[in-house]
């Protein structure tokens, strides 16, 4: 938690909590905690993908997959709600079902997506383009190229493996001239 404490300092406007591998229990449990410090620090938490788990802690932004937006049938529940879009006929798509925000990626080659061919800034500047809602560009984002990503109209940048080290949390918010 402690990492997490020291993003939350920084002020991000967002903490997206992604764990995709915790039990439904377990992500619960860990949301409460996420949840309690970035109500602490002034920063929203989005819950990703585990809609349960945002009903119980009353936490009304959540991030989801297109194949689960496409199921999700209490979205007057959500105040937010996000979709990860990996071309512009998803993003056309995640709007249609009523997505207020979208994340478009992987910009960048990243460890996340080893196996896979980043798709750019051309890709991320034809996703601005296309949309109707804020695009958020991940995949790779770090200190270096955020101003690459930036130049293309984001809304923003989200950041993962980036906001793993110390070092790193420093140089990016000071490339986003946050904290």
């Amino acid at each position: 938690m402690s990492r997490v404490e020291e993003i939350a300092a920084c002020r991000p406007s967002a903490i997206v909590l992604r764990e995709k591998d915790l039990s439904p229990e377990n992500y619960l449990r860990l949301a409460a905690d996420v949840v309690d410090i970035c109500e602490r620090h002034g920063v929203d938490c989005v819950l990703h993908n585990f809609i349960g788990a945002a009903k119980a802690l009353n936490v009304r932004r959540i991030h989801l997959p297109l194949t689960v937006l496409r199921t999700l049938t209490d979205k007057n529940f959500f105040d937010v709600i996000g979709a990860s879009c990996h071309s512009v006929a998803e993003l056309i798509e995640a709007q249609n079902l009523g997505c207020t925000y979208a994340t478009a990626g992987h910009v960048f080659a990243t460890d996340c997506k080893k196996n896979l061919a980043p798709r750019g800034l051309k890709f991320l500047a034809q996703m601005v383009d296309a949309a109707s809602v804020p695009v958020y560009a991940i995949g790779g984002i770090n200190a270096a190229n955020i101003a690459q990503v930036q130049s293309v109209g984001v809304n923003g940048a989200c950041v993962m493996s980036g906001f793993m080290t110390c070092a790193h949390v420093a140089g990016l918010f000071k490339s986003l001239r946050r904290c």
